[in-house]
């Protein structure tokens, strides 16, 4: 009689421990510590939607591989273990927006800012940057009233517009042998800025500037601008924009029997003109800060790992991957990613990377700046200066 008992409070017992043992988490052994990487973001902000955006998505993913091989290699700072991560945003090359979201990545508390493309946009956002005490580093804006307004937060690891102009000033008189040019600029701040550096050194070189025309960076129609300047005859027309409306120009410049040469800015240097030009592009010539690509200290090995992951270069993505390094180094030298900690280092940034030496001077430029001349050859661009 007392087994018979016994059993069912046995049984009771048993289920008892093994509900007990079910809802009893797992202990981590004495003296052991879970380490959680704290999350560090970096902005990164271009147009990603509209006509510009393959030079925008171009930036996103120079920004992005630098990040994952920053995460890969592992980054302590202040004793954490940290991950990077990309807070991207679209300004669409729009001055309003990129303040909206400038203000938005303030809000967001972001560590440090890569972008804008566009100097217009670059320009009103370094103020909501310089306000919040955050970093921006620009891959893309060379107009020089970028880094002139006294910012400690403002840089950019891209030759400026009066060093491209000047280049593109001189090609274009002694080089393309253009005593007469014609200009056009599409009024934003880098294509009127650039516009205005390139009339300026065509009169210096002793070139006479015989039209000044303006669009805007939307326009698809030149006719009227083109007829207007076919009967000055001018040698050479300078272009002040970006490749897609460049494309429309050249094309609308050889139907209108125009034989003068094309001569543009980075803008123009891109592989996605030459696909919207076709044939048309041909014998168009276009600068770019730096050095050519295949010449660049990391050029190749870039190109083999950025077209294996994110397909074919535009123009400024090694320029974004050389910000964002310039930005996590100056973040592990100063051991924090605290931007009042690490702003002091990053004024301090001297390292050669993938497009050349990086180093700023005290407007936060780059130093020693290169700039190439390019024409559009069978396809391709070629190296003409």
């Amino acid at each position: 009689m007392l087994n018979t008992l016994l059993k069912p409070v046995l049984l009771l017992s048993v289920v008892v421990l093994a509900l007990s043992a079910c809802g009893k988490k797992e202990e981590a052994p004495v003296g052991a510590a879970v380490e959680q990487a704290v999350v560090v973001k970096i902005g990164a902000v271009s147009p990603l939607t509209g006509a510009q955006s393959h030079l925008g998505k171009d930036i996103e993913s120079g920004i992005r591989m630098a990040i994952d091989e920053a995460n890969v290699s592992g980054v302590t700072l202040g004793g954490k273990k940290v991950t990077f991560e990309l807070a991207s945003e679209d300004d669409m090359a729009d001055p309003r927006t990129a303040t909206i979201v400038a203000q938005k990545l303030v809000d967001e508390q972001i560590k440090g800012v890569i972008g804008h493309l566009n100097s217009g946009a670059s320009i009103p956002a370094s103020r909501i940057y310089s306000d919040a005490g955050i970093p921006q580093i620009s891959p893309a804006s060379t107009a020089v009233a970028y880094t002139a307004q006294g910012y400690k937060t403002t840089f950019r690891v891209m030759t400026n517009d009066a060093q491209q102009g000047k280049v593109l000033g001189e090609f274009a008189v002694k080089t393309l042998g253009g005593k007469s040019v014609a200009i056009i600029d599409d009024r934003t701040a880098y294509g009127q800025g650039l516009a205005d550096e390139v009339a300026a050194v065509v009169k210096a070189a002793g070139g006479s500037v015989v039209a000044r025309e303006f669009t805007t960076d939307k326009s698809t129609d030149f006719m009227a601008i083109l007829t207007a300047i076919k009967g000055k005859k001018p040698d050479v027309i300078f272009f002040g924009g970006m490749d897609p409306q460049g494309a429309l120009l050249v094309r609308q410049m050889k139907s209108l029997g125009l034989s003068a040469k094309l001569l543009g800015g980075d803008g123009l240097q891109s592989s996605n003109f030459l696909t919207l030009a076709g044939a048309d592009a041909e014998g168009t010539y276009a600068s770019s800060p730096g050095q050519p690509l295949a010449l660049m200290p990391g050029g190749n090995e870039f190109s083999e790992k950025f077209n294996a992951k994110h397909g074919v270069i535009q123009i400024y993505s090694p320029y974004a991957y050389d910000a964002t390094r310039a930005m996590i180094d100056a973040m592990k030298r100063a051991d924090s990613a605290t931007p009042a900690n690490y702003l002091p280092e990053l004024v301090k940034t001297n390292f050669t990377g993938v497009t050349g030496p990086i180093a700023f001077d005290d407007k936060g430029d780059i130093l020693g700046g290169a700039v190439t001349v390019y024409q559009a050859q069978g396809g391709e661009w070629v190296v003409a200066k």
